[in-house]
């Protein structure tokens, strides 16, 4: 069986999962989606976490705040457009100064097929930074894991509000289907 070329380009995503793991995390929320669905899988596989399938992402900022008071280490995994649901709930964050790593997959970026996600898309970072978070971008695959290690480190020994987001040109074109 030949290798597969897009193998090295798409490491990103054990690499989200595996510096989750080496942070501690214990819980990992999300509303699924395809561009965290390698660190999904690894996290619901893993009996040392609890992975948390969420109705809407600001849920997931009132239940990570519950694991913060009970000890414990979480992260959000969540779209761009869940960023828009989290506004009012980040603020939570931002008042008890409790660790909140987000980390976010970019819709409405680089040759977005659906125009509805453009907004949103385009609103993400300046969003997250008028609420407080500090925000980094990766675009290439080698930037994945030491940006986000720096967010949880930010996060978890700064008591920070931190994101990360993964842009559409590292998760790769998305195409319409008819």
């Amino acid at each position: 069986m030949a290798p597969d070329p897009a193998a090295p380009a798409q490491a990103w995503r054990q690499d989200v999962f595996d510096v989750l793991k080496a942070a501690g995390v214990k819980h990992v929320v999300y509303v699924p989606d395809a561009g965290h669905s390698t660190a999904i899988r690894l996290a619901e596989a893993d009996p040392e976490i609890q992975a948390v399938v969420l109705t809407t992402e600001e849920e997931g900022i009132g239940y990570l705040a519950g694991a913060w008071l009970g000890g414990e280490r979480g992260a959000l995994l969540m779209q761009s457009s869940g960023v828009g649901n989290c506004i009012n709930t980040l603020g939570l964050a931002a008042c008890a100064r409790f660790p909140l790593l987000m980390v976010v997959t970019m819709r409405g970026d680089w040759a977005e097929f659906n125009q509805h996600q453009n907004p949103m898309g385009q609103a993400t970072e300046a969003a997250l930074k008028l609420m407080g978070a500090m925000v980094w971008r990766a675009d290439e695959p080698r930037d994945v894991a030491p940006l986000l290690r720096g967010a949880a480190t930010m996060a978890f020994e700064g008591d920070g509000l931190c994101a990360l987001l993964l842009g559409q040109r590292l998760i790769g074109e998305k195409e319409w289907v008819k």
